[in-house]
């Protein structure tokens, strides 16, 4: 038997967007801790969109990243964090208001998605030493 012919590249291309399901480009989060508002409410559930090439390029501009450069993720996760809890917008206020503890996670969860482009991880139990998938966002419900 003959093998078959290679595909063109136009029949390749054509397979491969088949194969590919639909791109996720939000993520639905809990944070660890949660924004405390002026009123006292603290807001936790919230959405990330996954970054743009923009998105990484305008912060660099901004004159509080030329100063300090750490500003940059405050910066980038204003722009990405697209809700949270009750609040009109996410800006770098509060960006900067947020617990040390939801900073780090946020952190997390925009390298997960943007560069791996999920929100798992893989764990082993301490206890019966069973390997398993967790969704580190704290909220598996999210997507689009």
């Amino acid at each position: 038997m003959a093998p078959a012919p290679a595909p063109s590249a136009a029949e390749a291309t054509s397979r491969s967007s088949l194969d590919v399901g639909p791109v996720r480009t939000e993520f639905a989060f809990e944070l660890p801790v949660g924004f405390v508002d002026d009123e006292g409410r603290v807001h936790k559930h919230g959405i990330m969109r996954l970054a743009t090439a923009r998105d990484e390029i305008l912060p660099l501009r901004d004159p509080r990243v030329r100063e300090n450069e750490a500003y940059l993720t405050i910066l980038l996760l204003a722009r990405v964090v697209t809700s949270l809890g009750e609040l009109e917008q996410v800006h770098a206020g509060i960006v900067e208001r947020l617990f040390a503890a939801d900073l780090a996670f946020l952190q997390d969860l925009y390298r997960r998605v943007n560069q791996e482009g999920h929100t798992r991880a893989a764990v082993t139990c301490p206890a019966c030493s069973h390997d398993f998938e967790v969704d580190v966002s704290g909220d598996a419900s999210g997507g689009s």
